[in-house]
C-alpha cells in the first residue's frame, strides 16, 4: 500500500500535477492497543492525537503533525475504559473528528470496532429514543464522511448515517477458530430468534447442524431473560452459542442452562463484542459454559480475564477494511458479500 507524500500535498509528472495521498491513523484512550496492532499490519505509524482531560472533565485534543488533504481514520471503540465511560468514549470521538475536520483532512472515516447504542436501533415501546440513530448524526454533524464498524446488533444501523457505512464481520475470524478447535462435529445454537439468521451462517461456514432456544425478557426488566426451550437435536453434543455481543451474559447463561438440561455434552459460547458489563464475569464463571471465545473489539481489562475465555484478534480484518477504502476498492469482497446479509 502507498501512502504518499508526508502532507498529502501533490508532485508533477511531466505537465500534469498528480495529487499524492496520505493515510492517517489516529485513536482515541479506549482501545489504544487494537489501534496500534492495526497499524502495524498497514505498516503506518500511529498518529498523535494528543488527548488529555481539563480539571473540570472536558477533553482536549491537538494532532501532532499536520492532516490536510489527508484520509485520516478515527478509531474509537465505544467502550467503557479504566477512567472513562462509554458516553466519553463517543464524545473523544466526535471532538477527534472536528479536530480533523478544521485541520483540512480531506476524507475522515469513524472507526468504531464496537458501536455504541447499537441495541437501541427502533422504538419497542412508546416514548423511547432511536439513539443508534443519534450517534450517526452526531459523527456526521462532526465531519465523519464514512463510518466504519463491527458486527453490528441490527444491520438497519447502517441506514442511520447519511453516507457511506462500511458493514465488517468476525464471522471468519471466529469460524475458522472453532473449526480448528471443535471441528464439525457441534451444532450452532442460536440463543434467540433475533440471532437465527447468523447462526444460519456460522452452520454453513462449519457443515454443522443448527438449533435456537427461545427466550422471553420479562417486560419492564432489561437484564433479566428467561430461557424457555430449545429446537433442535442437541443431546449428547457439543452446542456453540453464537451472538453479535455478550453483555450482562444472561441470554448466554439462560440458553447455555436450556441446552444442558436438553442433553448437550459441551457449551461453548462465541460472540464478536465481549462487553461483560456487571455480573456478566461472575455469571460466566459459575456457568455450564465450558469456553467463552470473543474478539478484541471491546478491551479486555485484567479483573475480567478468567479461565474461560479466549480473545481473537480481529486487527486484521480491520486493517484490511481500511486498506479498502484508503486504496478506493470492494470493503464486501474481503468478506465475500457475507458482512451485508
Amino acid at each position: 500500500m502507498g501512502t504518499g507524500s508526508g502532507n498529502g500535498g501533490s508532485h508533477r509528472v511531466g505537465m500534469e500535477l498528480v495529487p499524492s495521498r496520505k493515510l492517517h491513523l489516529l485513536t482515541g484512550r479506549t482501545h489504544p492497543q487494537l489501534a496500534s496492532d492495526i497499524a502495524k499490519h498497514l505498516g503506518v505509524e500511529l498518529g498523535e492525537a494528543n488527548l488529555a482531560d481539563f480539571a473540570n472533565s472536558e477533553i482536549r485534543c491537538q494532532f501532532g503533525e499536520s492532516v490536510r488533504g489527508a484520509d485520516v481514520f478515527i478509531m474509537q471503540t465505544h467502550a467503557m475504559g479504566q477512567q472513562h465511560s462509554l458516553n466519553d468514549a463517543i464524545l473523544e470521538q466526535l471532538i477527534m473528528i472536528d479536530a480533523a475536520k478544521r485541520a483540512s483532512a480531506k476524507r475522515i472515516t469513524a472507526v468504531c470496532p464496537y458501536y455504541g447504542y447499537s441495541r437501541q436501533d427502533r422504538k419497542s415501546q412508546g416514548r423511547e429514543p432511536i439513539t443508534a440513530k443519534l450517534v450517526a448524526d452526531l459523527m456526521a454533524a462532526a465531519g465523519a464522511n464514512r463510518v466504519l464498524s463491527v458486527d453490528l446488533h441490527s444491520g438497519q444501523i447502517q441506514g442511520f448515517f447519511d453516507g457511506p457505512f462500511d458493514h465488517l464481520t468476525a464471522m471468519p475470524v471466529l469460524v475458522e477458530h472453532l473449526r480448528g478447535h471443535l471441528g464439525s462435529e457441534i451444532v450452532v445454537v442460536a440463543p434467540d430468534a433475533g440471532r437465527i439468521k447468523a447462526a444460519e451462517r456460522f452452520s454453513r461456514h462449519l457443515g454443522t447442524d443448527m438449533a435456537s432456544v427461545y427466550k422471553r425478557r420479562r417486560r419492564g426488566a432489561v437484564h433479566q431473560v428467561e430461557a424457555l426451550g430449545v429446537m433442535g437435536d442437541v443431546a449428547g453434543r457439543t452446542c456453540v452459542l453464537v451472538d453479535d455481543m455478550i453483555d450482562t451474559a444472561g441470554t448466554v447463561v439462560a440458553a447455555a442452562d436450556q441446552l444442558k438440561e436438553r442433553g448437550a455434552t459441551t457449551v461453548w459460547a462465541a460472540a464478536t463484542h465481549g462487553v461483560f458489563s456487571g455480573p456478566a464475569i461472575d455469571r460466566l464463571k459459575n456457568s455450564v459454559i465450558d469456553r467463552v471465545v470473543i474478539t478484541d473489539t471491546v478491551p479486555m481489562p485484567p479483573e475480567k480475564e478468567i479461565d474461560k475465555i479466549e480473545v481473537l484478534s480481529v486487527s486484521q480484518l480491520i486493517a484490511d477494511a481500511i486498506d479498502a477504502v484508503f486504496e478506493d476498492t470492494s470493503v464486501s469482497e474481503i468478506f465475500g458479500g457475507e458482512n451485508q446479509s
